[in-house]
């Protein structure tokens, strides 16, 4: 089709029109003139919404140390960049959903405070969980979880003194309190719903918790740059209509936020470039690997130079190699 196209255009520029009517009457004769016109009309359609994205004006170099947490769109990002050659530390408080418990765990870091007692307990599963982390610190022994998070509480302090890059992503502004002492919930780790209560975070909530931290991030790091996302996976349980209510609240968050830091737009990415339902995993709610890959792609362009691309290029393509397999004849 792109051979036929080509030597209609160069007839047109020869004005030889009768090579271009014997073009078209070897595309299909009478009949062929419609698909023909057709087929280059499609070719120049645009088939899906672009999103302009401004390149930013510092760029990440190769090998840079960049803390990755919040949502599990952040883990596949944190994974492509591990493959790609960063130094990156990916989600060490296990997959958090909403800015207040990522910044409750970046706190806490910052402080250098232990463990609270009261944020232990024992579940229903007889495993000992933490109500701050992740079900991935859950243990059968309490002192095992407890040196887990204290470790994990350390290295994760002294990373953000030398980090280059920040990446937080939201996925909800929707939290959830024990109701017997108010304490913030990161997982309910599958415990009765009746424990729990459920609040929806304020745009000015979010936006006054995390300046506060990032100016405190500053003052022990003052080279640290930050870029908020917005998790492109929508919370079924919620419910659509507040799934969308959800994410308003923290796309306007980041806007706020956005103004002393980065904003990548994934969320923009795949509603709007990618809505297809091919872009989506079998479950029709998180992206597939070509969506996430894509996205990552577009996040290149905008904070690496053709050097740290070639770079990731190259340390990707080290990785895939050592992950095959030679087939070993008995």
């Amino acid at each position: 089709m792109c051979v036929v196209r080509r030597k209609v255009l160069c007839a047109l520029l020869r004005c030889k029109v009768s090579k271009i009517v014997g073009i078209i009457n070897g595309f299909g004769g009478k009949n062929g003139v419609f698909s023909f016109f057709c087929s280059i009309f499609v070719a120049n359609m645009e088939l899906m919404t672009h999103i302009d994205i401004p390149v930013s004006e510092w760029k990440m170099e190769a090998g840079a140390k960049v803390l990755l947490v919040g949502s599990c769109f952040a883990d596949e990002v944190g994974k492509r960049m591990l493959r790609g050659g960063f130094e990156a530390m990916v989600n060490p408080f296990g997959t958090l959903y909403n800015p207040a418990s990522i910044a409750e765990n970046l706190e806490m870091c910052l402080r250098g405070e232990d463990c609270a007692d009261d944020v232990i307990f024992q579940g229903r599963d007889g495993l000992w969980h933490s109500w701050l982390h992740h079900s991935c610190f859950s243990s059968s022994e309490r002192e095992v979880l407890l040196a887990a998070v204290e470790r994990v509480r350390r290295e994760v302090a002294a990373f953000l003194k030398e980090a280059d890059v920040l990446i937080v992503t939201f996925g909800t502004a929707v939290i959830y309190r024990l109701k017997e002492d108010g304490m913030l919930v990161a997982n309910c780790h599958k415990m009765p719903d009746g424990l729990f209560e459920r609040e929806r975070m304020s745009v000015a909530c979010i936006v006054e918790r995390w300046r506060l931290l990032l100016e405190r991030m500053k003052g022990v790091n003052p080279k640290l740059k930050v870029v908020f996302t917005v998790s492109p996976i929508r919370h079924k349980r919620d419910g659509f209509h507040a799934n969308q209510v959800s994410k308003g609240i923290l796309l306007q968050a980041v806007d706020e936020l956005a103004g002393e830091h980065a904003y990548f737009p994934s969320y923009e990415l795949m509603m709007d470039e990618l809505r297809d339902y091919r872009f989506y995993a079998d479950d029709m709610i998180h992206p597939s690997e070509k969506a996430v890959e894509y996205i990552w792609q577009r996040f290149q362009d905008v904070y690496m130079d053709g050097r740290t691309r070639d770079a990731v290029a190259k340390s990707r393509k080290e990785w895939a190699r050592q992950q095959h397999r030679p087939i070993v004849r008995a």
